[in-house]
């Protein structure tokens, strides 16, 4: 990465030094104490006594490439997959010194029956690397960890839940117990007035049995109200497992057609931008979790 991003990276952690040592469960403890975390918020004394500075987020140029933010149509909740757990990560950039083609992906999060933005809400995204490794799982995701020398899928026992189902959010798996001390690729952030957040990551790699995509969680009032994932046209996953690091990893066999959790409605609209891409997508959360 061009020095730029490195210091991007650093102003940032420094911006959100306090909040990134509270970890997740503070986090949401403000969050759902009504305190107010969006953007141009001043700090926020937590539950725990930590003093917290929400991370800002750019909106300006994200408004008009919202297209469904005026659709009520609850997000489809998918698995959470065997990788989920808290990373204690409260940052923007999730990059560290993972090498790919730059991503920013922005994220509006809206109640599903209002339509409204929902501010306050916690964004978890987590994804692997362009070799397919998850971090905190890195033995599981190559298959030396899981027995059978095959990576799990993150595919649901059953029948895949179809398009437009709702519910809590809260995946069909048990959250993971980390195995290292890796946490690359992991983030959690804050929706601002206007139910936005942005993170800095790269374009996500592959794993046998699963298209190319990326997990977010959303919590709200310190419950999980959607599990979902984000995935991206085959022609531009086409376009960037050509190049370097990507090309590394042969031996691609599930795509968007094939794959078993994926959903036109997951598509995120992505753009070139700079010396990358820019994703965004719309999530209406069932912010009451009454099932509508």
């Amino acid at each position: 990465m061009g020095h730029d991003h490195e210091g991007q990276r650093v102003s940032r952690r420094r911006l959100i030094s306090g909040i990134s040592s509270l970890g997740l469960g503070g986090l949401l403890a403000a969050c759902g104490s009504g305190a107010d975390t969006s953007t141009g918020a001043t700090a926020v004394t937590t539950s725990t006594g930590a003093t917290v500075t929400p991370e800002a987020t750019t909106t300006s140029d994200l408004t008009s490439l919202f297209t469904d933010a005026s659709t009520c149509k609850l997000t489809q909740t998918t698995t959470q997959g065997p990788y989920y757990f808290d990373a204690d990560k409260i940052r923007g950039d999730i990059r560290e010194d993972k090498q790919g083609v730059r991503l920013r992906v922005a994220i509006k999060v809206q109640d599903s029956e209002t339509c409204k933005p929902l501010p306050n809400a916690v964004v978890e995204i987590w994804h692997c690397d362009a070799a397919g490794l998850y971090s905190g799982a890195e033995a599981q995701s190559t298959g030396t960890g899981g027995g059978n020398g095959t990576p799990p899928s993150g595919a649901p026992t059953g029948a895949p839940p179809s398009a437009g189902t709702g519910g809590g959010g809260e995946g069909d798996m048990a959250d993971l117990t980390p195995t290292d001390d890796k946490r690359y690729l992991r983030g959690a952030q804050v929706t601002n007035s206007d139910g936005i957040v942005e993170f800095t990551t790269i374009w996500p790699g592959w794993y046998r049995g699963r298209t190319i995509h990326i997990h977010a969680m959303v919590h709200f009032s310190s419950e999980r109200v959607l599990t979902t994932q984000m995935m991206f046209d085959e022609k531009l996953n086409s376009t960037v497992m050509a190049m370097s690091p990507y090309s590394e990893h042969t031996g691609r066999d599930t795509f968007n057609d094939n794959d078993n959790i994926y959903d036109d409605s997951m598509l995120m609209k992505v753009t070139k931008e700079d010396d990358g891409y820019l994703g965004v997508i719309v999530f209406a959360a069932d912010s009451d979790k009454d099932g509508s």
